[in-house]
């Protein structure tokens, strides 16, 4: 289970424009992610700004990688993401289902296919 000062890095690592669209780049991606240099080439970011944004992501534990011949290949730890908002939604009706609704529809709406990859 995610504690608070865990939760606060992974939402500081994603309260930034360049940051956050990587990591939602790579969650779309699904487990087999993305190569470097493509997201660099796909959100027309510096490489140097790209490293420093890879690196706070993966230290707030939000994504990983791997290397593959000469690439260095992100993929987004999706078991973090779900501690992440499990955290954020803990406790959250309070006694009224109706106010999560919402929130459980937006869930069944997402874009995962039955397999569970984004």
């Amino acid at each position: 289970m995610m504690e608070m000062k865990q939760a606060v890095t992974a939402l500081s690592a994603l309260a930034h424009e360049g940051r956050l669209s990587v990591f939602r780049m790579l969650v779309q991606a699904g487990r087999e992610g993305i190569a470097a240099g493509e997201i660099a080439r796909r959100l027309d970011t510096p490489p140097n700004t790209l490293s420093a944004n890879l690196t706070i992501l993966s230290h707030a534990g939000l994504i990983e990688n791997r290397r593959e011949g000469r690439s260095v290949i992100y993929s987004a730890r999706y078991g973090h993401m779900t501690e992440l908002l499990e955290y954020l939604m803990k406790d959250c009706c309070g006694g009224h289902p109706e106010v999560c609704a919402a929130l459980a529809d937006v869930v069944l709406r997402s874009r995962c296919d039955l397999e569970g990859t984004a």
